[in-house]
């Protein structure tokens, strides 16, 4: 059986936490991670002023998929690229369509509202991204990949759990529950077990 693989879209402004450890942890698993570069391969800008090299641009990423899971870090700045991004649209249209595993974190989901994905579902995101993504747009209850009907509306459902999993959707809500987004997306994809043997190590406090 072929190993798991991740797509880490990384774009100007992401929160530092949120990339980083997600990324370590599935490592750890053993799941084969791709941190790649929304706009190309070069050192990309972080919200706290940390740069983060790239193994690859999105563009030569997305030749290498598909992947088990794509994620989306947070940060402000960072959501909103990935949400004014057609390149994202696509990646994260294709997962959805075939029922790939997408998580986003803190304001990352809010590209899953800009772009369509996984209406009707059940979210988290950090406090300060709620109201956006409550009152900032729609969703529709039609089949994905089609277009909504007029008065066929309805909000994603919210949640105020750390890291709430609906299908195959995880989402979570900042940089201190990025081990336990972490985790879950590793226990998904790995197995109970493994996610366990994972989190020992880290010293997390119960």
């Amino acid at each position: 059986m072929a190993g798991k693989r991740a797509l880490v879209i990384l774009a100007k402004g992401a929160e530092e936490m949120e990339t980083v450890i997600p990324v370590d942890v599935m490592r750890r698993a053993g799941i084969a991670v791709t941190v790649a570069g929304l706009v190309g391969k070069e050192p990309v800008q972080c919200s706290r002023d940390v740069m983060i090299c790239p193994d690859s641009s999105l563009e030569d990423a997305r030749k290498q998929g598909p992947y088990d899971v794509v994620l989306l870090p947070g940060g402000l700045l960072g959501a909103q690229n990935l949400s004014e991004s057609p390149a994202v649209k696509e990646v994260l249209k294709d997962q959805e369509g075939r029922k790939g595993l997408i998580a986003a974190i803190c304001a990352g989901p809010t590209a899953l509202l800009a772009h369509g994905i996984a209406y009707g579902s059940t979210v988290t995101t950090h406090p300060g991204a709620k109201d956006k993504m409550m009152a900032g747009g729609m969703s529709w209850k039609t089949p994905h990949n089609t277009r909504p009907t007029e008065g066929d509306v309805d909000h994603y459902k919210y949640s105020e759990a750390r890291v709430q999993k609906d299908g195959n959707v995880i989402t979570s809500r900042g940089p201190g529950t990025s081990f336990e987004f972490a985790l879950t997306i590793v226990e998904e994809l790995m197995g109970a077990e493994v996610a366990g043997q994972v989190k020992a190590p880290l010293i997390l406090k119960d």
